[in-house]
C-alpha cells in the first residue's frame, strides 16, 4: 500500500477548446504542390505558416522593402557557397541591384577565381595531402597572389576590387559565372577579408604577406564605411562562415558606431547548415539587440540560398 499523497484529478478545471489560444489553424497548414499550376509562387504559398517559414517569409519582407526604399543588402559569405554552385544565383541578385555588398573570407575568393578562369575548384584535399601536393595549383597562387602584389605596388584597390579587375581585364573564361567579376563589373563593393595561414595561395612561393596584409586592411575599412549605411532598414545576412565573417563583421559595426553612425534598427540573418557560437551571437543576437531583428535558418546552402533568392524576385515583379 503506498504512502505518498496522489492528486486529486477529478477536482481539476477545464476549458472549452474554442476559447483557447492555439498557435495553428488549418489556414496554417501547407498546401500539396498542384503539379499542373507548375509554377514556383505556387509552391512558395503552400509552404506552411509556421515557425521558419514565417521567418523567412518576413526575412524576405525586410531585404524587398529594404531595396525599395534604398537601404543596404549585404551579403556575407564562406566558401562553401561558391564550392556548392551558387555563384550563378548570388551574380543574378547582383545584376538585379537585389545585393548592395559582398563581403567573402578568402577561400571564397580562391573557389571564384578557379571557377572563373579555368572551370573547376575544390580539389581533393585527403587524397592530395598525402602526397603533399594540397594547395599546390601553380596557376591559382599566381593569379591570386600576382594580381594582389601588383596593386599592392602600384595603386589603391582592396583584395575584392583586385581580383574583380583582373578577371575582368584578362577575359576569364567564364566571368560571367564569378562573383568577384560581376562587383567589378557593376560597381558593387566586394571585400575580401584573409586570416593568413589559412588559405591554399599562402602555402606558395608566390604569397607575398605584406600584400595580403594591406589588400584585406583595405577592404576591412571599406565594410567599416559601408556598415554606416545600416541606419533604420538595411539587411545583413551571413552564409557559410562561422567564424572570420561573424568576426569581421562585428569590429565593422563597431567602427561604424565608433566614428558616431546611428546603425542600428536592420535586419540581420544567418544561413548555415548547423548552429554556431559566432553567427549566433556576432550575426544575429548582439547586432540587433538595442533596435532591429536576427534570424537563424539551418539548412544546406545549395537548397535554401535558392529558394531564398526564388522568393525575393517573387516578390519584386
Amino acid at each position: 500500500m503506498t504512502t505518498h499523497k496522489r492528486a486529486d484529478l477529478s477536482r481539476v478545471k477545464t476549458i472549452p477548446i474554442k476559447g483557447r489560444k492555439s498557435k495553428v489553424t488549418l489556414r496554417d497548414l501547407a498546401q500539396p504542390f498542384d503539379e499542373r499550376a507548375d509554377s514556383f509562387s505556387s509552391f512558395v504559398r503552400g509552404l506552411p505558416s509556421i515557425l521558419k517559414v514565417q521567418d523567412l517569409r518576413r526575412l524576405v519582407g525586410d531585404i524587398v522593402a529594404s531595396r525599395r526604399k534604398g537601404k543596404p543588402v549585404m551579403f556575407l559569405m564562406g566558401a562553401h557557397v561558391i564550392k556548392v554552385g551558387l555563384a550563378p544565383v548570388i551574380v543574378d541578385l547582383l545584376e538585379r541591384k537585389v545585393l548592395t555588398t559582398v563581403a567573402m573570407n578568402s577561400a571564397a575568393a580562391i573557389h571564384d577565381v578557379e571557377s572563373a578562369m579555368w572551370g573547376k575548384t575544390s580539389e581533393d584535399v585527403a587524397v592530395n595531402l598525402l602526397n603533399g601536393t594540397f594547395g599546390m595549383a601553380r596557376e591559382t597562387g599566381e593569379f591570386i597572389n600576382g594580381t594582389l602584389g601588383e596593386a599592392f605596388r602600384d595603386g589603391d584597390l582592396g583584395y575584392g576590387e583586385a581580383l574583380g579587375k583582373a578577371l575582368m581585364e584578362r577575359r576569364a573564361p567564364h566571368a560571367a559565372l564569378s562573383v568577384l567579376a560581376a562587383c567589378y563589373r557593376l560597381g558593387i563593393p566586394a571585400t575580401v577579408h584573409a586570416a593568413i595561414g589559412t588559405d591554399i595561395t599562402h602555402q606558395q612561393p608566390s604569397m607575398d604577406g605584406a600584400a595580403v596584409g594591406e589588400l584585406s586592411f583595405r577592404d576591412f575599412r571599406t565594410l567599416c564605411e559601408l556598415c554606416k549605411s545600416l541606419r533604420n532598414g538595411g539587411v545583413v545576412m551571413n552564409v557559410g562562415s562561422s567564424v572570420i565573417m561573424p568576426e569581421v563583421f562585428l569590429k565593422a559595426l563597431t567602427v561604424a558606431r565608433n566614428l558616431g553612425a546611428q546603425s542600428r534598427g536592420f535586419t540581420t540573418a544567418v544561413f548555415d547548415m548547423f548552429m554556431h557560437y559566432r553567427p549566433t551571437q556576432n550575426i544575429q543576437l548582439r547586432p540587433t539587440q538595442d533596435g532591429g531583428t536576427g534570424y537563424y535558418f539551418v539548412g544546406h546552402h545549395e537548397i535554401m540560398i535558392p529558394l531564398l533568392a526564388g522568393m525575393i524576385k517573387m516578390e519584386l515583379r
